[in-house]
């Protein structure tokens, strides 16, 4: 018989006699699969596809040959799936194949099963909780000896040693040297006075107090500056001969004019014009 066959070709011959027919007038497993899978119109290599069973285990199968299944339990499996591709029972089959090779396979025992599942050694996981224990044992450990050990000291490594006027090297601790007085600073109208220059007129404006519009101009009358003058900045202006002030919140304004402090009394609000020259403020 070849592989692919029609259904016609694989039809079994008629001519058996009845001393080749089984006991019970049943036919072999083998043809009743075949005859099943001609009957309904199928080749060996569609019920091959359809089943995932090779072509040459079917042959095989079909002529009785359970040899090439590779044991009873995988040529019950075979069994069964072909009976149900070519629609027969696979019950009376297996009832048949189970008579014809001494029963069903013998069930697996559980316990040994049991057994080699209930002896296999599980994976050892880190101890974290015995890492950790031991390392806090250590800490408290390291701290007490640290602590014995500094109250252990004798005071003689700290105290002077008799006759000899001095103290251990290696206790003795050196005491801060205490902090040096600051230079006092000259006043501010004095630095500036010996800074002035004496051939210039030299004008000063802060705004220590708020925000002042100031305007600025030189003998000539060239502005220098003309804006507001923001609280806590300052301005200084030079010239040779002469300089022209308005100030447009005069109380917000501290003036140091040629490196003297004036001592106007400005009041907040008030527009001051001022004009300055060489020397002694108050005499311009």
């Amino acid at each position: 018989m070849s592989i692919g066959n029609s259904p016609e070709d694989d039809r079994p011959a008629d001519d058996l006699g009845p001393a080749e027919l089984p006991a019970d007038d049943r036919p072999p497993i083998g043809r009743a699969l075949q005859q099943a899978r001609i009957d309904s119109g199928l080749t060996v290599d569609q019920v091959s596809t359809a089943t995932r069973v090779r072509v040459p285990i079917i042959h095989a199968i079909e002529q009785d040959d359970f040899s090439r299944c590779g044991g009873d339990v995988y040529a019950r499996g075979h069994i069964r799936t072909l009976a149900r591709a070519v629609g027969l029972d696979p019950a009376e089959l297996l009832e048949r194949f189970a008579a014809d090779h001494g029963g069903r396979p013998a069930p697996t025992p559980a316990a040994p099963l049991f057994e080699a599942e209930r002896i296999r050694p599980e994976p050892r996981r880190p101890n974290w909780t015995a890492a950790m224990v031991a390392a806090i044992v250590v800490v408290i450990a390291f701290v007490g000896f640290t602590a014995f050990r500094g109250d252990s000291e004798p005071d003689g490594g700290r105290t002077p040693v008799a006759g000899s006027g001095s103290t251990s090297a290696g206790t003795a601790t050196a005491k801060p040297n205490p902090p040096k007085p600051a230079d006092p600073k000259p006043h501010p109208s004095e630095s500036a006075i010996a800074a002035a220059p004496q051939d210039k007129v030299t004008v000063k404006v802060s705004a220590p107090h708020g925000t002042s519009w100031i305007s600025a101009r030189d003998r000539n009358g060239r502005t220098l500056f003309d804006g507001l003058l923001a609280q806590g900045d300052a301005k200084t202006f030079e010239d040779k001969q002469q300089i022209n002030l308005v100030l447009g919140n005069a109380g917000a304004i501290e003036l140091l004019v040629n490196g003297k402090a004036i001592e106007d009394d400005f009041k907040p609000g008030m527009v001051e014009r001022l004009t300055y020259t060489k020397g002694d403020p108050a005499a311009g």
